[in-house]
């Protein structure tokens, strides 16, 4: 529960229809099954204590009567589960028959929130059986003990900040204003569903697109228990199809007829709770209208069971749809901006890295979709003192593979006559001598867009720019920066995307021939590219390979683009993110080499404000982007001492993960 992390579980019993003491038997077995993995909110499907396909039987005292005792054994045989405990059954009150849930914690019955919405369409009939359970809670007498027993119910954890459980069933979700919707306004952070939807065509992604949408719309964590296995199929088939989403993502689900019966995950309040606040359209206004019950749950240690991806969504089909997207937001941004400046040429300094390599890229698809002259993007490579063979072909082969005008204009000379003129020692390989060459490369750019009447691309990256790895007013500057948006991680994905789209049998006809061998001649350059190590090439080389690594100086970029992730997207305070990392990247650094290039990004990241400070224009692509004119609005002279403090008082040896 450290952190605000909580693990939680939807559970299809096997159920035997009309049958509550051997399902009473088989829900206990299941709860104590969780109970002793650490689940803290367990969620049973709709009515599991008898069976969802009871019919008419519901009607019969036998069966509401073993429900109430079956209930009653429930709360007794989990009395030492340490959870919040939801299970579903059929109750009469005042001579009404109510589909309810029952939350259940430590021995206790906390409330019965009864069902909303009843069906009564196509295969349900669920009107023939119950009512509609009152909105505002009242008390009501169950097998001795008061209970609170209505749908404006919330369940509060007094032992851990914004675990706040708000429950609703089935129908409930599918309706154009469902009560999860005013139980997120009134608080609640977990959405807890007992559903029993059957199976048909289609059903189970449209169920999925709604449980992300819901979740997402509700900023909340959904536990969606669905029924399974022992339903009758006299009409109908239950697919058992769990599902835990946290804000707009599935984080674990069970597919149909799989019955594997539970989905466990590890869901996180504080995260759910940092995007509230940042989110001042939604609104929590409606608490006075909720009865909030506690309930209490032991403080421990959660073992993580969700993975922490950042920029880089998993799977190659979710890659190559978000870099697609990126690179034509990237196109679009600078087509807007060349349009509106009625401007036809543009021009970028050419390196021969990942970074010039992206937005050269960029500027080829932006002249395509406006029919440009692909000569009207000016390639300038600027050798310097640290510039070597490699990079330097490379940039020179990819001007020419897309069309591009290249212009060589080398830069030793004039830094030479700048440090004469400032006095700097050409031998003396400090900052003074690395900036003087950004600078130089710069003001050339610059003079030559004035001179071409063009506009100058900027090439620097959001990483570069979270960490101040940019020379103030040298490549820090341009008048658009097309890769401001995207971070190191996902440059690399990105150059790595349009390459391999280039493919032999994309060329059908002769008169592509030459076309077909100009692409796949880019393919090999984009490809060398991708395998050159990231540098500023600033510093002479030594044997002829590049001397300045970027990464053995600053620190992976990897780590980085992960730390600002969940530092600005999540706001996850920095001895979580090391938690996470830790887990995150178990095979590829050790727990001193992460906290070590932590502390640097801290460090880096609020000293270096004052670049982002000034930064020029650039589009936003992603959920994290740094623009003082947009998302970070932050001083130049903020104070890095808290979150580094932090990072002081980490123990590593203190920290134990099992499933490392």
């Amino acid at each position: 529960m450290k952190h605000g992390f909580i693990n939680v579980a939807a559970i299809s019993v096997p159920v035997k229809v009309a049958s509550p003491k051997e399902n009473a038997e088989k829900i206990i077995e299941l709860i104590k099954e969780a109970g002793n993995d650490k689940v803290k909110v367990i969620v049973c499907q709709e009515l599991c204590i008898t069976g969802y396909t009871c019919g008419d039987l519901f009607f019969q005292g036998t069966l509401l009567k073993s429900a109430r005792e079956a209930l009653l054994e429930i709360a007794k045989q989990t009395a030492d589960v340490d959870a919040l405990i939801f299970v579903g059954l059929p109750l009469e009150v005042d001579g009404k028959l109510y589909n309810v849930a029952a939350a259940l914690s430590h021995g206790e019955i906390l409330a019965f929130i009864p069902k909303t919405f009843l069906p009564n369409y196509n295969e349900f009939y669920e009107a023939r059986y119950f009512a509609v359970g009152p909105r505002e809670a009242v008390d009501i007498v169950f097998e001795g003990s008061v209970v609170p027993f209505g749908r404006n119910i919330l369940l509060e954890c007094s032992s851990m900040k914004g675990l706040v459980v708000g429950c609703e069933i089935c129908e409930d979700a599918w309706v154009a204003h469902s009560p999860s919707m005013d139980h997120a306004l009134a608080g609640a952070t977990v959405i807890a569903n007992l559903s029993a939807s059957s199976e048909t065509v289609g059903k189970s992604e449209y169920r999925e697109k709604m449980l992300e949408a819901l979740s997402c719309r509700l900023i909340c964590a959904y536990i969606y228990a669905a029924a399974g296995e022992g339903e009758s199929s006299q009409d109908l088939v239950f697919g058992g199809n769990n599902i835990v989403a946290e804000y707009g993502e599935i984080l674990k689900e069970t597919r149909i007829f799989d019955y594997n019966i539970t989905a466990a995950a590890t869901i996180d309040i504080e995260k759910l709770q940092m995007v509230r606040r940042i989110n001042n359209t939604f609104v929590s206004d409606l608490t006075e209208e909720y009865v909030v019950l506690p309930f209490a749950l032991e403080v421990e240690e959660t073992e993580l069971r969700r993975d922490f991806p950042g920029f880089v969504p998993e799977g190659s089909s979710a890659l190559d749809e978000r870099c697609e997207t990126i690179l034509s937001i990237q196109a679009r941004a600078l087509m807007k901006r060349l349009t509106h400046i009625n401007c036809k040429k543009v021009v970028l300094g050419l390196s021969g890295g990942l970074d010039s390599t992206l937005a050269l890229l960029v500027c080829k698809k932006a002249f395509e979709e406006l029919k440009l002259d692909p000569a009207g993007i000016i390639g300038v490579t600027m050798p310097g003192f640290g510039t070597t063979g490699r990079t330097y072909q490379n940039a020179c082969r990819m001007a020419r593979l897309v069309g591009a005008t290249l212009k060589e204009i080398s830069i030793k000379k004039a830094v030479e006559v700048h440090f004469e003129d400032i006095g700097q020692d050409p031998d003396n390989h400090d900052v003074t001598y690395e900036n003087s060459q950004a600078r130089e490369r710069t003001q050339i750019l610059m003079d030559l867009a004035n001179k071409e009447n063009a506009l100058v691309v900027g090439t620097g990256d959001m990483s570069e720019l979270a960490l101040g790895w940019a020379t103030y007013n040298g490549d820090h500057m341009s008048m658009y920066g097309v890769n401001a948006g995207v971070p190191k991680t996902l440059v690399r994905h990105l150059v790595d995307y349009y390459s391999c789209s280039i493919k032999e049998d994309n060329y059908y006809w002769e008169e592509d021939e030459s076309k077909k061998e100009r692409d796949l001649e880019l393919k090999a350059v984009l490809q060398d590219v991708l395998s050159t190590p990231v540098s500023p090439e600033l510093l002479p080389p030594k044997d002829g390979e590049i001397a300045q690594v970027t990464e053995d100086l600053v620190g992976p970029y990897e780590l980085h683009d992960f730390f600002l992730y969940y530092m600005l997207r999540c706001g996850y305070e920095p001895d979580k993110i090391f938690r996470i990392a830790r887990k995150e990247f178990a095979l590829t650094y050790d727990a001193e080499t992460i906290l070590k290039w932590l502390k640097t990004f801290y460090r880096r990241f609020f000293a270096q404000q004052f670049k982002r400070s000034c930064m020029p224009d650039g589009v936003k692509v992603g959920s994290v982007a740094l623009s003082p004119r947009g998302d970070l609005r932050m001083p130049s002279d903020a104070c890095a001492k808290a979150w580094l403090e932090k990072l002081d008082e980490i123990v590593i040896e203190e920290f134990h993960f099992p499933e490392i």
